[in-house]
């Protein structure tokens, strides 16, 4: 059974910056593509960028040039590094990954989810 743990959020002002870690468990983690998502009050899920087994990165386009995501295989674990943050990028994050091997972008090919992890920026 795959397990995803989020951590690195919390409150910070716009313009900050925030690093968020997700670990992973339970099978293969450099095989499988990892993404971050969002979801504020009120809204649905969102894409926010994902990494896939050969380090190629996506992003959406609100987050394009101030979000970074990486990830190291030998910790098992993605990270997402989030500069010049605005109040709009608040929302609870999860990292995700899909059930079978490949590159998605998409809430509903993503299977194994992370528990969220806040992220709140003051204005």
């Amino acid at each position: 059974q795959v397990q995803l743990v989020e951590s690195g959020g919390g409150l910070v002002q716009a313009g900050g910056s925030l690093r968020l870690s997700c670990a992973a468990s339970g099978r293969t983690f450099s095989s499988y593509t990892m993404g971050w998502f969002r979801q504020a009050p009120g809204k649905e899920r969102e894409f926010v960028a994902r990494i896939s087994t050969g380090v190629s990165t996506y992003y959406a386009d609100s987050v394009k040039g101030r979000f970074t995501i990486s990830r190291d295989n030998t910790k098992n674990t993605v990270y997402l590094q989030m500069n010049s943050l605005k109040p709009e990028d608040t929302a609870v994050y999860y990292c995700a990954a899909p059930n079978y091997r490949g590159i998605y972008s998409k809430v509903d090919d993503y299977k194994y989810w992370g528990q969220g992890t806040q992220v709140t920026v003051s204005s």
